[in-house]
């Protein structure tokens, strides 16, 4: 397993034995997103020989990695075996962090989710504390599964704001160390570990597991405290020249005097977010508008109670629902005229709100897209929902150390 996955780091392997590691990688890719298949197809998907093709699979039943499944169904003539991958042979682990709670999961080598926690209780700060917490989670969670330490090739683990997925390094959260994020998770969990930003997390396990048809050029748009886009061009994340592609909430929309996290006025998240209808909530009540949530102008509100009481009738959270939708409609018309999209995925706790957030967004549309743009754009809600951080973590971590050629 380790000669598989690892040894194309080692300086001193070259040559025949490198590219055979990288045939290697190539046939478990292909038996994970095919299936199981015979030696001949193989041959035929890697323009290899067979004697070739037969030794390098016969190395990976000997990793654990692949198993022989005996005799096709197949009838007259000499009958092939088929091979694919071994089940429960190795896992890959994914990390979705949120402002209040961690959700984490477990995958396979051919993408099945084995094991999901949703809404682990976790207070995330820019602290060593925080950092050392979220290590704790993770391991808790290894050991509930049962599953050998060994057996776990890779962490995908998601936070908001930039992160550079190539370097490892997080500049909004956790970046007090020289050491990149991921080297610091790394030495912490001993397991190899790779960042990402949650949106183009969610993004990938949308277009690979999740809304997406034949679409090759989709947007995901993460609606939650914060806003988060993550684009899929041509089938590929897109990330930009720095890596820091997708800050919707930062559009520069609303002439307001409003202070965004990013210390910028006038923030498309400023008017159309979860923090945006915290506030909007907040002032709300103190201009004396009643709500069913019994709260106080200076009692803590969580996005999450305005959702539920929004889906249980209560007018003002209806209202705010509907002032937001609206303002997002416009960030959303931006795009469209801009990137003329196939598809745009609504995610995130936002879009579990239904029409009350759909159908001001449309409104918008309609009025500020350009029609001929607008019309062969189609609009989705997120079919993972709350599991596409996790897939989409599971997923990247996979494939990068599948793809990794560095």
């Amino acid at each position: 397993m380790r000669t598989t996955f690892f040894d194309d780091h080692d300086k001193n392997i070259t040559g025949v034995a490198y590219k055979n590691i990288h045939i290697k990688k190539t046939i478990i890719l292909y038996f994970a997103d095919k299936g199981n298949t015979t030696i001949t197809e193989l041959c035929k998907e890697l323009n290899l020989s067979v004697p070739k093709v037969t030794t390098l699979v016969l190395d990976l039943i000997a990793d654990g990695l692949v198993k022989d499944f005996g005799k096709t169904g197949s009838t007259g003539g000499r009958r092939p075996n088929i091979y694919g991958l071994a089940p429960d042979s190795v896992f890959f682990l994914g990390v979705d962090v949120k402002y209040n709670h961690i959700n984490i999961g477990l995958t396979d080598l051919r993408k099945k989710l084995i094991r999901i926690s949703k809404g682990v209780p976790y207070d995330l700060q820019n602290s060593e504390a925080s950092l050392k917490e979220l290590c704790r989670l993770i391991l808790n969670f290894i050991k509930e599964t049962g599953v050998p330490k060994e057996k776990i090739l890779g962490i995908g683990l998601n936070m908001s704001g930039r992160i550079n997925y190539l370097t490892g390094y997080s500049y909004n959260f956790f970046h007090f160390n020289e050491e990149p994020l991921n080297k610091v998770i790394e030495n912490e969990l001993g397991l190899k570990t790779y960042l990402e930003n949650d949106s183009r997390a969610m993004a990938y396990g949308e277009f690979n597991s999740g809304a997406v048809e034949d679409e090759k050029n989709v947007l995901f748009l993460n609606l939650d405290y914060g806003l988060g886009m993550g684009m899929m061009i041509n089938k590929e994340i897109y990330y930009g020249k720095s890596g820091f592609s997708g800050e919707l909430g930062h559009i520069p929309l609303f002439n307001n005097e409003l202070i965004c996290r990013c210390g910028k006025k006038g923030c498309l998240e400023t008017e159309a977010s979860g923090m945006a209808m915290v506030r909007m909530f907040k002032e709300s009540i103190s201009n004396g508008s009643s709500s069913s949530l019994k709260k106080g102008p200076n009692d803590e509100i969580q996005m999450e109670e305005i959702i539920d009481a929004a889906n249980n009738d209560d007018v003002l959270c209806i209202e705010l629902m509907e002032k937001i939708g609206y303002n997002l409609g416009r960030g959303i018309a931006l795009l469209i005229n801009i990137f003329n999209p196939e598809l745009i995925i609504l995610g995130g706790a936002l879009a579990t709100t239904g029409e009350y957030l759909h159908l001001p967004i449309k409104s918008a549309l309609n009025k500020l897209s350009l029609s001929l743009a607008n019309n062969d754009t189609q609009i989705r809600i997120s079919s993972l929902g709350e599991d596409a951080g996790v897939i989409g973590a599971c997923l990247l971590a996979r494939k990068r150390l599948l793809e990794d050629t560095l």
